[in-house]
Formats: structure tokens, sequence, C-alpha cells
């Protein structure tokens, strides 16, 4: 693992806080560990086994070469999600979830395409040749497509997972990805429930601390799945040629090989001709 998982990290980071005990809900009853004054404690122990779990999955998926979309529209998550995930080179959603961005995402790539058209009019100089209210219409359309799309114009096919935080907020998120069949990493907070999330993370939500401390964790498996695909992707090179070179000895062994019989069997025919000539005589 990249970061050894201490319980005591998390502790002091306040995952262990759940909701009030009369938000709960029922089927996140394993993962609470007791009840203090109104409200439910996770069981870290817990949390720090399904981070394990999650993480060697999502460093599976890094060393693959595929993409995990994080998926974090709340105001406390948005900084976190946007820096944790660019920093492992993930594509992330902090704005509004765009509905359909799933299960509708030929279209999606068309407005993504669009505002690749706007900066190539800008570097040839077409946007120049537009009236002054075409222009103004342009970068205002350009300045929404980049709030809400920038950070997944790099995705160009369906994300291989989804990580969420806060399942209440994104459950349209969580729907598009069931109907795909797409892996669900969630942290799941004690009034959420667990059913639909294929990997759940029981931890508080709703502090940044304990986001940010989720959050290092996993994008620390992700770059430790990044690493390994770049050094395979560094042998792969190596190997080649070093089956070039095995095959260049053998050949070179076969060759010598052959001549080395070439050369018996001339012996073999000359003592023949020679004893055919004795007895001739």
């Amino acid at each position: 693992m990249a970061n050894k998982i201490d319980v005591k990290d998390l502790l002091e980071a306040g995952v262990h806080f759940g909701h009030m005990t009369r938000k709960w809900d029922p089927n996140m009853a394993p993962y609470i560990y007791m009840e203090r004054n109104g409200i439910h404690i996770i069981n870290l122990y817990k949390t720090a086994a399904k981070i394990e779990e999650a993480n060697e999955a999502l460093k599976k998926i890094a060393a693959s070469g595929r993409k995990v979309l994080f998926v974090a529209t709340k105001k406390q998550a948005k900084d976190i999600v946007a820096e944790k995930a660019a920093a492992c080179n993930m594509p992330y959603i902090t704005e509004r979830w765009p509905g359909g961005m799933l299960t509708n995402f030929v279209t999606i790539r068309k407005a993504v395409k669009k505002m690749a058209s706007i900066d190539r009019m800008k570097k040839d100089g077409t946007f120049l040749t537009l009236s002054k209210k075409e222009r103004l219409q342009v970068d205002r359309l350009r300045a929404k497509l980049e709030k809400n799309l920038g950070s997944i114009a790099d995705m160009s096919r369906l994300p291989a997972a989804l990580f969420v935080v806060d399942v209440k907020a994104e459950h349209i998120a969580i729907k598009e990805a069931q109907k795909l069949n797409i892996p669900v990493f969630a942290m799941v907070d004690t009034n959420s429930d667990p059913r639909p999330i294929d990997f759940v993370i029981p931890a508080n939500d709703d502090a940044s601390k304990s986001i940010d401390k989720i959050l290092s964790l996993v994008s620390a498996a992700l770059v430790e799945g990044l690493s390994d695909r770049k050094d395979e992707k560094d042998e792969l090179p190596a190997k080649d040629a070093a089956a070039t070179e095995v095959e260049a000895n053998t050949t070179t062994i076969e060759t010598a090989t052959t001549e080395a019989v070439e050369s018996t069997t001339e012996v073999e025919e000359s003592s023949t001709e020679a004893s055919t000539t004795e007895a001739e005589a």
C-alpha cells in the first residue's frame, strides 16, 4: 500500500462522527460502533478495512490505464476533490451533475468538442471575424462549458468507476452508474443507504478534514497504480531487447550447428570417395 492506514489518524480527522441517531439509515448498522450524545459513532476499524479493500481495486483500475470519475458537488468537498483528482490525473465533477453524463455520454462529448472548437477559433483568428455581440455570446458559452465540463475534457470514454462523496447528494450519478454497471466507490455516512454502493467506505462525509483524509489515501493508491503502469511500460522495451538478443544468439548457434553438420557430411563424403577409389585400384 502507498499509505499505511492508521486508525488514530482517522480518529484525529473526525472520520468517526456520524449523523444524529434520529436521522440514521438502519442499513448502516453493521458499520456503527456506538451512540454518544445522540450521535452515531462509526467503527473506524471497519472503515480502515474498507479503505484498504477500495484502494486495492482502485489501484488495479489505475494500473490498467482506465479512469475513475470523482463526484462531489457539496460545498465543503468541491475544492478538496478538485485538488486530489487533479493530483492523480483523474476527471472530476464538482459543479452540478450534468443529467445524462454517463447514460447520454455521446451528447456530453459533443459539448466538450464544442469547447475545443471555440479554442481553435481563437487560435486561427476566426473568432476575431465575428461581431462584438457574437464574440460575447461565444465567450459566455465557453465559460459555462469550462465551469461544468472543463474537468472532464480529457475523458474520451466512460469511466471505469465512480468515486462519490455523499451518496444522498449524488443519487442521480449513482443511478446512472448502476444502469451502465459501472462500479461505485463512496464515502457513506450513517444517514445514507449503502446498498447501491459496490465499495462502501463508512465515514463522515460532512467535515472537510474527514473528506481530505479519505481522499488523500484514495488518491495515493491511484498514484501508486499509475506508477506501476509506467514501470511496466518502461520494462517492455528492455524485455523486447532481451528477447531480440536471445533470438539472435539462437540463430547464431543454429547457423554454427548447421555449418558443423555440413562440414562433417563433406568429410564423410570425401572418406567414402577415397575408400571407393582404393577398392577399384
